[in-house]
């Protein structure tokens, strides 16, 4: 029997029975926990796993059938591991704002470092765009500009005025969607507008800090009101990359990769301070967003920082 991962709580993982249209809350046999030990979690909501029923409510995993992909992050606990947080998508969307809250500098560029390796498309969709001003309309245009020239589509969208919701609905219909997006976004409230049969939680940014409160507190699948399903995650408040290499993330950033050839040192070469690097040279010339550079050097330079401090660390 095959079935779906739709929801984790620790020991426990919720799956949709393949053409029984029936979830049973199952555990894992103990082999799976020990195949891959760079892996926090085995088993991640997506993924398609064969299973036997003990009763008419739980089952045992017995194995985790071929992925086609995954997302994942940094474990919070250790740099040199990895947690899944989602397997088998088509394609994932990042919610993000310009207001309320503002726009994390070099937050999509650090999300598309977790897509960009296994070549999962991504929507950028800014939300709240009912209360944006001139100046956050006009700041909106140019960083459209940015990611479409290299090949992401950017959408605005509001759950207050539907703005957006039934370009969003199509992009949706037939496909499962990662749904991600920085805390306090209107993650949510977007997605209950999506699909409002789902209803699920929202809150509002904290009066205090001004920063968003965690609705979602782990990744959980959703059948849609239409065909299709989402995955909806936690709200990000930092992403970290001290599991990958200078050169992971350099492959990573697209436009630098696709005329890497052209540097002296080919794919070898940093973007920093090699000699004839086409990557600077086009920077210069203006073909490569400024921005993208800099949020670039950012994550690399932690990533060097991070390193040092643990080779460098006493017990």
């Amino acid at each position: 029997m095959t079935g779906l991962i739709m929801r984790s709580t620790g020991s426990w993982y919720e799956v949709l029975l393949d053409n029984e249209d029936r979830i049973v809350s199952c555990r894992i046999v103990g082999k799976l926990k020990l195949e891959r030990d760079n892996i926090t979690n085995p088993v991640a909501v997506g993924d398609k796993v064969e299973l036997e029923l003990e009763n008419q409510q739980q089952g045992i995993i017995n194995s985790i059938l071929p992925r086609k992909n995954f997302i994942a992050r940094q474990s919070p606990k250790s740099r040199l591991q990895i947690h899944l947080i989602a397997c088998n998508i088509d394609q994932a969307m990042l919610i993000t704002s310009m207001r309320e809250p503002d726009l994390k500098p070099g937050f999509i560029d650090r999300f598309l470092l977790t897509t960009e390796p296994q070549n999962i498309p991504v929507l950028i969709v800014f939300n709240k765009w009912d209360i944006y001003t001139d100046k956050n309309k006009r700041e909106f245009e140019e960083i459209k500009t940015i990611y479409e020239q290299i090949g992401y589509e950017v959408i605005a969208a509001s759950s207050l005025n539907n703005l957006g919701i039934d370009q969003l609905k199509e992009k949706l219909k037939n496909k499962t969607t990662l749904i991600s997006g920085q805390s306090g976004v209107g993650k949510s409230s977007l997605i209950n507008k999506l699909s409002p049969g789902l209803d699920l939680k929202t809150s509002k940014l904290s009066g205090y800090s001004g920063k968003g409160i965690h609705t979602t507190t782990f990744a959980e699948m959703f059948k849609l009101d239409f065909d299709g399903f989402i995955i909806d995650t936690p709200g990000i408040k930092s992403l970290s990359f001290n599991n990958l290499s200078v050169m992971d993330v350099a492959h990573n950033f697209r436009e630098f990769f696709e005329i890497s050839d052209k540097c002296r040192f080919g794919s070898n070469c940093s973007h920093r301070n090699e000699p004839d690097c086409a990557v600077k040279s086009e920077i210069e010339k203006g073909t490569i967003s400024e921005i993208r550079y800099k949020n670039y050097l950012n994550v690399v330079e932690e990533i060097e920082a991070m390193n040092y401090w643990e080779r460098n660390k006493k017990f």
